[in-house]
């Protein structure tokens, strides 16, 4: 259709553009583009084709009830070992569940051999550092105290 013979065309300047004084195609215009009448006259809609519309799947669990792990990478571990004194044969302990820390990852590279403190670690964490000559204590600590 010639776009000089379309209705919108034709009618510009009219308030309704032919479709009446109140009505102004109104139940067309509104159902592909909003929800505005789910619970009401498109509630027919709803049920077949969106049955998922207004329903809730799955349960949150509390924040409270959520763990609290704070990660740290083998990589800076060097500079933790600045702070560190204690010594045991050459290799320095860091007690990384004084500082706050419950996981230790693999991400980086250790340089010196060193006995870690933690809660729980990754494999390639253990490797890294067992490779460098250190080990790493495992602790069963409780979180969130």
């Amino acid at each position: 259709m010639p776009h000089r013979l379309r209705k919108i065309r034709k009618n510009r300047g009219s308030r309704t553009h032919g479709w009446g004084r109140v009505g102004q195609h109104r139940r067309t215009g509104s159902k592909g583009r909003r929800n505005a009448g789910r619970h009401k006259a498109l509630w027919s809609y709803v049920i077949k084709y969106d049955p998922d519309y207004y329903s809730k799947v799955g349960f949150t669990s509390p924040k409270s009830l959520r763990k609290g792990v704070k990660i740290i990478n083998v990589g800076t571990l060097n500079g933790i070992t600045a702070i560190s004194t204690e010594k045991q044969e050459d290799k320095t302990i860091v007690d990384l569940a004084a500082l706050g820390y419950t996981k230790l990852l693999g991400t980086g590279k250790v340089t010196k051999p060193l006995v870690i403190r933690v809660a729980s670690c990754s494999k390639s964490a253990a490797e890294k550092v067992k490779s460098a000559g250190g080990q790493v204590l495992i602790e069963n600590l409780k979180t969130g105290e």
